[in-house]
């Protein structure tokens, strides 16, 4: 186990879930730019920790630790700073900084909404780092601010999103899904990923269908339908720029599991198991076919972000 990060009692400290889409329906994009999505999100239990402490007013500083921390930015292209600056504008510009330290486990550009999970984690931390008067509906607000994925991982749990995916309603989820994650070397910028969807979809709906039958799976408990259900409209044009995505997908289904999907605009491909047993035997087999950089047990569905009391 990682040794906890910023231990000392002058550090707040939060831990942010990264997310599957079980159900991820895009629609034609608008001309705002942004592409209608009927999304079914789950909090999976691998986890980035995020570490806040008072700096001097209108300095805001990240350091990142752990995996793949060199493809992380450190300076304002990253959203831990750029939601801490967020908060400062509206709350202090004058009086508020912040130094903060990200450690990674969440893979980088990897589909599972790392960086969204890290300002979602800064907000919350700067929020009771600062003594905001904030509630939890303020902070999502400000999520969407930064990003379309940063009011699920403030939330967590699972939930349907619609319009850009911040448009949030949890959904009812009986039981715990057991999931094996294999993450890959390289990043899928996610514009990109959209983009490839625009030319291999040029007759996209303006309008989406609710994904009724990971709805009606997660209602039930039903593991079985929802391997059965789950489903991607980006899954295709994250595939045809990495190819080997096919193959890490059918080796997965042939090894046993429910279901698999390439997670968000990927390339992490998600595998769902029958139960924590099967997930055990699936991630040995999958390690050992050398197809990705490294594979990862997680369940879901867990909370969004949250402090660390201890």
């Amino acid at each position: 186990m990682a040794t906890p990060l910023a231990p000392e009692p002058d550090w707040i400290r939060v831990r942010a879930s990264g997310k599957i889409n079980l159900a991820l329906r895009v629609g034609a994009v608008r001309p705002t730019g942004y592409h209608p999505l009927a999304t079914v999100f789950q909090s999976v239990s691998l986890f980035d920790e995020i570490a806040v402490r008072w700096s001097e007013p209108g300095r805001f500083s990240v350091t990142v630790v752990g995996e793949q921390a060199d493809q992380v930015p450190c300076d304002d292209r990253n959203l831990a700073v750029r939601a801490a600056r967020l908060l400062a504008e509206h709350y202090g510009p004058n009086r508020l900084g912040a130094e903060i330290v990200v450690r990674k486990t969440i893979p980088v550009a990897g589909g599972m909404a790392g960086g969204s999970a890290d300002a979602a984690g800064t907000l919350l931390a700067c929020s009771v780092l600062w003594d905001l008067d904030t509630t939890p509906d303020d902070l999502r607000t400000f999520g969407a601010m930064l990003g379309a994925d940063v009011p699920f991982q403030l939330m967590g749990g699972t939930a349907l999103g619609t319009g850009r995916g911040d448009e949030l309603m949890p959904v009812l989820s009986r039981g715990t899904y057991h999931w094996v994650l294999a993450l890959s070397e390289d990043e899928l910028p996610t514009p990109a990923v959209f983009r490839r969807f625009d030319e291999l979809n040029p007759d996209a709906p303006a309008e989406l269908p609710l994904p009724t039958g990971v709805l009606n799976a997660l209602v039930a408990g039903d593991a079985a339908a929802l391997g059965a259900a789950l489903v991607n409209d980006l899954q295709p044009a994250a595939a045809a720029m990495r190819p080997g995505l096919v193959r890490i997908l059918q080796t997965g289904t042939e090894l046993g599991a429910l279901g698999a999907i390439v997670s968000g605009a990927g390339p992490t491909c998600a595998f769902l198991a029958a139960n924590e047993a099967a997930a055990v035997d699936l991630s040995v087999q999958l390690s050992s076919q050398g197809l990705c950089r490294a594979v990862r047990r997680v369940m879901g569905p867990v909370p969004g972000a949250r402090l660390i009391t201890a």
